[in-house]
């Protein structure tokens, strides 16, 4: 019996029958179903790629946090400028100029208003370093070096340059020894350059004039200021006649002016090599430092030429591997060294010196590969020739050979850093360390400077 009063139909399908997105035509995509899932090896490969990607993006971001935390420092920009014809390779400034090395010559500019005062390109040579100090009553001593290596010493007085001598300047030219470097003293009374020869290098210190120079100079400014009224009280030409007479005297006198060369104090070489004794017995060797020889260097030593020689090849046979393979070759002349002027100190001062506090009496030496740092006293050609061997007054031996120094602006504290980056600053008024300094990480120091 049926029952039923309405027609059969198909039921409505439920949630759990419904199709999934990535089941839907599956069997179109893949039939077969080789490409369900990824081989085991690659899908590790992809998801280390990806893990890795993530981390590196996450440090990336911490990274960029931290520094928008940091404090940001202020910029800064130029005030004024000043525009030069030339290349402009170094710049020096003393008293108010501002004098500027060119690819020709030099110039000088006011730093009140920043306009050319004058130039000098007489030489047509590059200038690519210079120093320059004020002398005072309006004079100002640069020291300059061009692409040639030759040492220009000028005056500059009243807005005018003046070439007073070229300090290496030989009529061979094959015998010119180069300028590596050049240094002025603090107030213009010293100067030294540092020259190289073919095989040798050597650091000659000037006394410079500068009195006679500020009188020469103040004289004929006069005289060329006197002749400039006259001229102009005489002359009834055209407008620029005029201006040509007035532009013109100063700087045709000057250039006639001859002012006091410099004088050579002394000539410093590098240290020589130890060798073996000439010393018959340990009387022999306090004779020689009676005579004044220096204690420091390492030469008054009773150790024979024979001893050496044992000692280098019980060296050579015990670390011969490690020598072999970083390719130690023999010790070498240094050519190159660093130097300062320095001010009256108890180590450099005796008891009868008469100096004054602002104007130095010694200079401070160290070659490269060097345990010592010497001094010399500017007194020396009193007692000897510039020329000859001088011998350091102060020795001050280092541990470790000195990679550079710097001496403070009342050139009492001394910093010396070593080749194992260890920075000392030494008291040289008394004589004794201040501090000690370990650079960690074995870091070179190549330079040092007192803030």
């Amino acid at each position: 019996l049926n029952t039923q009063k309405h027609p059969l139909g198909i039921p409505p399908p439920s949630e759990k029958d419904w199709p999934k997105e990535e089941e839907e035509n599956f069997f179109l995509l893949d039939p077969d179903r080789k490409r369900d899932v990824l081989p085991q090896m690659i899908d590790k490969l992809v998801t280390q790629v990806f893990e890795s990607a993530m981390e590196i993006i996450g440090r990336r971001e911490m990274l960029q946090e931290a520094q928008n935390l940091k404090v940001q420092p202020p910029k800064c920009f130029p005030t004024a400028e000043f525009q030069v014809t030339e290349r402009a390779n170094c710049l020096a400034v003393s008293g108010k100029y501002i004098f500027v090395g060119l690819s020709v010559g030099l110039a000088a500019f006011s730093t009140c208003d920043l306009k050319d005062v004058c130039a000098w390109n007489a030489a047509k040579t590059e200038i690519c370093a210079i120093h320059a100090s004020d002398l005072g009553n309006q004079g100002h001593v640069l020291l300059a070096v061009d692409e040639m290596g030759l040492a220009w010493l000028f005056c500059f007085h009243k807005e005018s340059f003046l070439l007073v001598k070229i300090l290496n300047e030989v009529e061979d030219i094959s015998q010119r020894s180069l300028c590596v470097e050049v240094v002025l003293s603090r107030g213009g009374d010293y100067a030294g350059i540092l020259l190289q020869g073919n095989t040798k290098a050597w650091l000659e210190i000037y006394q410079l004039p500068k009195d006679s120079w500020l009188t020469e100079m103040e004289k004929n400014a006069g005289a060329a200021e006197e002749l400039s009224c006259s001229e102009k009280r005489s002359s009834s030409s055209s407008e620029e006649g005029t201006f040509l007479l007035q532009e013109h005297p100063v700087s045709a006198i000057q250039s006639d002016v001859k002012l006091d060369p410099p004088v050579l104090l002394l000539t410093v070489r590098p240290p020589k090599p130890i060798t073996g004794t000439s010393f018959k017995g340990p009387l022999d060797a306090l004779k020689a430092v009676d005579d004044g020889s220096m204690l420091g260097l390492g030469y008054n030593h009773l150790i024979k030429d024979s001893q050496w020689e044992l000692q280098e090849a019980i060296f050579r046979s015990t670390y011969q591997e490690y020598l072999e393979a970083e390719g130690v070759t023999e010790e070498e002349i240094p050519r190159y060294a660093t130097f300062h002027f320095l001010l009256p100190s108890q180590i450099l001062m005796g008891p009868e010196m008469k100096v004054q506090t602002d104007i130095p009496v010694g200079i401070g030496v160290h070659w490269d590969g060097n345990h010592n740092f010497c001094m010399y006293l500017l007194n020396h050609s009193l007692k000897q020739k510039a020329d000859s061997d001088v011998k350091p007054d102060v020795v001050w031996p280092c541990a470790s050979p000195i990679a550079c120094s710097a001496v403070s602006s009342c050139s009492r504290y001394l910093a010396l850093a070593g080749e194992d980056a260890t920075i000392t600053i030494w008291d040289k008024h008394l004589g004794y360390p201040m501090s000690v300094t370990v650079i960690p990480e074995e870091r070179f120091i190549r330079s040092l400077h007192f803030l």
